[in-house]
């Protein structure tokens, strides 16, 4: 018995010490193959949580870049196509001339039709350019070319030209150009301590911000009506329409300046002089005026003292002749009388 009893105990000992580590583990028995399973499981998955993590902490494609790619999309979908045609007279060596205003994105075409009066020019050679490149066109029809345009942004604006070469050579030019500003080409007048105000507008199309420059030498600085409120006050009046209201003038506000508006395609700018005038200046015509007056009143004023003197001295001489006229006639009696009295 005790050798029998002896050769179980170590089978005894080892279970003991499996369900000893079991315990503190916190685990349970379990079959080694599901073990295995566990393991090559949590494997994948940890293979898993690492290519997850590589995939967000890597470069990938740009957030920016996406979303600029979607907006264009977008833009491409959303702008208008508009299409401009110059009709060529055919007389050699002349150019026709188009501008073209464009604020925002656009699908353009520009073509050039050849008059029907000279459809008989055959073996045309036709050029399209902008600037010094040369572009791909299109044949409409047998007389008239044409080229399409994605016009974004201003970069793509200039001077599109097209070129018929044969027996004749005629050419058209269309110029495309951010919508003008209009200033003022008069300057505007005030005077030191008054008020001015300066006026842009843009006809026909709507900017999406305003600034306005005042000329400081030969650079250009933007004016910030909210740190300096007490001088400038900026008023977007309308969507088209922007004032610039300058406080209390002083000589230093004389000068140009500058009102730009912003465009999608570009920045578009309109000029504007002020000078300012001292507040003398007003008074000098007045000046000149009372100096005159005075002037004539003094002339007139001599010139009757003048006639009174003279006629003054004309009345002394009468009267002097008047008693001499009495003297030489008493003097005659006088030789009269003397003259009877010795007859008798």
């Amino acid at each position: 018995m005790p050798a029998a009893f002896s050769g179980k105990r170590p089978g005894l000992r080892l279970r003991l010490l499996l369900l000893l580590c079991l315990s503190l583990s916190g685990g349970s028995p379990a079959d080694p193959t599901v073990t295995t399973q566990d393991a090559s499981h949590s494997q994948a998955n940890s293979l898993t949580k690492m290519q997850t993590g590589l995939n967000v902490s890597s470069p990938g494609p740009d957030l920016t870049t996406q979303e600029f790619k979607q907006e264009t999309k977008e833009h491409v979908s959303n702008a208008t196509f508009v299409e401009y045609e110059i009709l060529l007279p055919g007389v050699s060596g002349t150019s026709t001339e188009k501008n073209i205003t464009l604020d925002r994105a656009t699908r353009i075409e520009l073509s050039c039709r050849l008059d029907n009066k000279h459809s008989h020019l055959k073996s045309l050679q036709v050029t399209w350019k902008w600037g010094n490149e040369t572009l791909r066109h299109i044949n409409k029809t047998e007389n008239s070319w044409g080229i399409q345009l994605r016009i974004w942004d201003n970069s793509q604006l200039g001077s599109y030209s097209c070129t018929l070469k044969g027996e004749e050579e005629i050419s058209a030019v269309f110029h495309l150009q951010v919508p003008k500003i209009e200033g003022k080409e008069k300057p505007i007048v005030s005077y030191e301590g008054d008020t001015a105000v300066m006026i842009c507008k843009s006809f026909g199309y709507t900017p999406t911000a305003w600034t306005w420059y005042m000329t400081n030498g030969s650079e250009q600085v933007a004016i910030n009506d909210s740190l300096l409120a007490d001088k400038y006050v900026i008023n977007r009046v309308s969507a088209n329409v922007t004032h610039l209201k300058i406080l209390k003038l002083t000589k230093e506000d004389d000068g140009i300046y500058w009102c730009e508006a912003g465009f999608e395609l570009g920045k578009s700018k309109g000029k504007l002089k002020l000078k300012v005038l001292s507040l003398m200046v007003p008074l000098k015509p007045f000046l000149a005026i009372v100096a005159e007056v005075i002037v004539l009143v003094t002339v007139v004023f001599l010139y009757e003292m003048y006639s009174k003197k003279k006629e003054k001295c004309a009345a002394d001489e009468k009267e002097f002749d008047q008693i001499e006229q009495l003297k030489s006639e008493e003097s005659n009696g006088l030789e009269n009388s003397s003259t009877r009295h010795r007859k008798i």
